[in-house]
């Protein structure tokens, strides 16, 4: 289990994040929604040791405290972070991408093995294993991101829009994969644009407003929240 608990972070005398609080286990969905400036992406690479956190922050994963663990450190105890923007190896090959993602001590042996669930996962990426990654769509960029932060062998994977840019078939194929990715047992952190699919594959969400956690609950609780519902699902069509 992945616990954060009063998580701020300060960008100078700006206060991006605010005591926010969360949980995540092996084996579920948990999506963040927010707008645009609501802290969703410094609460992921506080997460992942990117980003500072406050002095009362408080991080463990499975009881070990890790609040002021590097990002190689974090990846180590097995919590991977896919940014958005994907952050590829734009002149390296699929491969070699994917075989980067296996550098975590934890994932050398199986390398393998985690690149064959890979190509399993995103099939089009077997044809593409010796293509330059910049040459690929954006769909298949998203994947190539993702498949290497999977070889890395995390229990938590954290992803960061991962839908942005997709267009609707991609972005439909691609959350069918995190629902596959999910019955491996491996958690995932989800912020996303798109709440409407998030909701739909999730097991528990937050809200996040001005980097403070204002609100938490099943997808049921939050459709029929109505900031959510104004903000995010459009309205009092939602409850169409």
């Amino acid at each position: 289990m992945l616990e954060v608990r009063d998580l701020s972070v300060a960008y100078g005398s700006h206060r991006a994040l605010d005591a926010v609080s969360l949980d995540v286990a092996p084996g579920e969905i948990v999506v963040i929604l927010g707008a645009n400036g609501a802290g969703k992406t410094t609460l992921l690479k506080s997460m992942g040791g990117l980003v500072a956190a406050g002095p009362k922050t408080s991080t463990t994963f499975d009881g070990q405290d890790i609040t002021r663990f590097k990002p190689h450190a974090i990846v180590e105890i097995g919590i991977a972070l896919v940014p958005e923007g994907r952050g590829i190896f734009g002149d390296l090959s699929v491969r070699e991408n994917l075989a980067l993602g296996a550098f975590a001590r934890r994932a050398r042996d199986s390398e393998a093995k985690h690149r064959a669930e890979v190509l399993k996962l995103f099939p089009r990426l077997e044809e593409r294993l010796g293509q330059t990654a910049r040459t690929l769509s954006g769909g298949e960029q998203q994947m190539v991101a993702i498949g290497r932060a999977i070889m890395s062998a995390p229990r938590i994977l954290m992803l960061d829009e991962p839908s942005l840019g997709l267009s609707p078939l991609l972005c439909g194929e691609l959350f069918k994969a995190l629902v596959r990715v999910r019955e491996t047992g491996v958690g995932i952190l989800l912020v996303e644009q798109n709440a409407k699919r998030s909701l739909g594959i999730a097991d528990r969400g937050y809200l996040l407003e001005n980097g403070r956690n204002v609100g938490q609950g099943s997808p049921d609780e939050l459709r029929a929240d109505d900031t959510v519902q104004r903000a995010y699902l459009g309205g009092a069509a939602a409850k169409a």
